[in-house]
């Protein structure tokens, strides 16, 4: 018996030190030549930005199904690397200046410049006269933060005008929304969402560098190019008849006249007493828009579990970019080659490393490239409404956005740590590189509602987006967060995001496709399945 037993246990050690064998060499053929050679090709002029509905889509997708089938995932849609996203891109071309008038001024504002605005109804010419506007503090009914903003507020047929982000950032109260970390109410999306269900006219955020987490520049080169939307029955109709940036200048001029102070409001609405007003303005605009309906298209591959193949841990990265826009120093090819080129080889990278195993993963790994995100997480959002693996029987979204090519880092930053068990998890992993995890020091941009994983999270699925970004090995936390400055300010949406082979350093993103290769290791090969942690509002 005793022998029997022995015998047992040597042989299931034997099977686990095989299995530790193939997982580390498959650890250790995670390739910097391999994701070096994705993000060359996918971020060259060749793939023209990779813009949906564009000759650049075309040659995108074909090379991410193409490098699927050759790593051995097989087609997640059926027959299919392809799920056909249906959409409608609106040009809108606002065709004079924008007329505010109060009792003391009229004041003429040039868009983009001054304000920045586009129309999402399908509608060919949006006339806008003397629509009367409101000001509503930061524009958010919480009542899980007992906050409303719009007491007493009239807003139906109107022009809401709100702040950026949320109460929290401004005050350093950490017990106010989520302190510096942006909660979804901070977010222009919920701003443009809430002004629609108030049967608001139309809705301006004010800009502000530190609460948007980006320039002007931003949202200016958003209005100036095609906005995508997913084709739906209401035909848009559900939303306001225009959406909007007002630049903080513009901003400045216009309050001072009706006898406030931009800073001093601000200050004033971080109180949940605050009242909104009427603003003894009303602004006059007219908009014309363009539209092509078209469908862009989601790629996927599977590698099949070997017990529980209904199961699956998604690795998303999406494919898009901004195509052939405005010119900057003569170059008009926005390559997103940061954005979200070395993403893609991370996926790819992550992926591979699963084929490379002697025996399949018990539950499926699929490698999900979306469409669309950079319109608003279009393409992430319509497979979460028609998704290949049952969304309960997804067991995690691992997902990646704006991987800096710095080189090794000592952090793992955690986008939206603290909401789930994956950051435990990924702590044991990190651990075994010699690594610790941090909280994203910038959460008061709102990255975590920026990127596709968000799309899964809003229907429950546990999703991490962590990546090594503010502790050089080599030079240590200061010039790491220089280098992501310089990243955010001169090349982020840029046509100067391009890959550049004489400085470019992969082996951080090898660091971190490991990392995620072992997580989704671990969880595949397990009945565990991660839970929202107490406070997550995705709980």
């Amino acid at each position: 018996m005793n022998r029997y037993v022995l015998f047992l246990a040597s042989l299931f050690i034997l099977s686990s030190c095989e299995e530790d064998r193939s997982f580390k060499d498959a650890y250790e053929e995670i390739s910097v030549d391999k994701m070096k050679a994705h993000v060359k090709t996918l971020a060259s002029d060749e793939f023209m930005g990779r813009a949906p509905f564009t000759e650049g889509e075309e040659k995108t997708v074909h090379y991410l199904a193409s490098q699927m089938e050759e790593i051995g995932f097989e087609p997640a849609f059926g027959n299919s690397y392809f799920q056909e996203v249906p959409m409608i891109e609106i040009t809108s071309d606002v065709t004079e200046p924008v007329l505010i008038e109060t009792s003391n001024n009229n004041y003429s504002l040039n868009a983009p410049d001054d304000i920045a605005l586009i129309s999402p109804r399908i509608k060919d010419n949006i006339s806008i006269k003397e629509s009367e506007m409101v000001f509503a503090g930061f524009g958010i009914d919480a009542g899980d933060y007992e906050w409303n903003d719009f007491r007493n507020l009239d807003i139906r047929g109107k022009t809401l005008v709100v702040l950026v982000n949320d109460p929290g950032l401004y005050t350093g109260n950490k017990d106010l929304f989520k302190g510096r970390e942006m909660t979804y109410y901070g977010r222009w999306t919920y701003k443009y969402e809430q002004a629609s269900r108030l049967g608001a006219e139309g809705v301006l955020i004010i800009h502000e560098t530190e609460g948007a987490g980006y320039p002007y520049d931003i949202p200016r080169k958003s209005s100036i190019t095609p906005n995508l939307y997913l084709e739906d029955e209401n035909k848009n109709t559900d939303r306001c008849m225009f959406t909007g940036w007002i630049s903080a200048d513009a901003a400045d001029r216009l309050f001072k006249d009706l006898g406030y102070n931009v800073n001093d409001l601000r200050k004033k609405a971080c109180n949940k007493n605050f009242e909104g007003f009427e603003m003894d303005a009303n602004i006059s605009l007219n908009i014309k828009n363009s539209f092509v309906r078209n469908a862009s298209h989601n790629v996927a591959g599977v590698l099949e579990g070997k017990t529980r193949p209904g199961e699956v841990i998604i690795y998303s990265g999406h494919w898009d970019h901004f195509g052939i826009g405005e010119a900057e120093k003569g170059d008009s090819i926005y390559n997103g080659a940061v954005d979200n080129g070395t993403t893609m080889a991370w996926v790819f990278e992550t992926g591979r490393a699963f084929t490379r195993l002697d025996k399949r993963p018990d539950r499926s790994i699929m490698l999900f490239f979306p469409t669309a995100e950079e319109q608003g997480l279009l393409g992430s959002r319509y497979y979460t409404q028609n998704p290949a693996f049952d969304i309960d029987k997804t067991v995690a979204c691992i997902n990646n956005d704006l991987i800096l090519p710095l080189g090794r880092m000592k952090d793992v930053m955690v986008t939206g740590y603290g909401q789930s068990e994956l950051d435990d998890m990924l702590a044991e992993a990190a651990a075994r590189q010699d690594r610790y995890l941090m909280p994203d020091p910038n959460s008061h941009t709102g990255m975590y509602f920026r990127s596709d994983h968000f799309s899964f999270a809003k229907k429950g699925v546990p999703s991490l987006y962590a990546r090594g970004n503010c502790d050089s090995r080599e030079h240590g936390k200061e010039w790491a967060s220089e280098q992501e400055q310089e990243y955010i300010n001169y090349r982020y949406h840029r046509p100067a995001d391009n890959y550049d082979p004489e400085t470019w350093n992969f082996e951080g993103i090898r660091e971190d496709a490991q990392l995620v290769f072992e997580l989704g290791y671990r969880l595949a090969n397990s009945e565990t399945r991660p839970k929202w942690k107490e406070g997550s509002e995705f709980k």
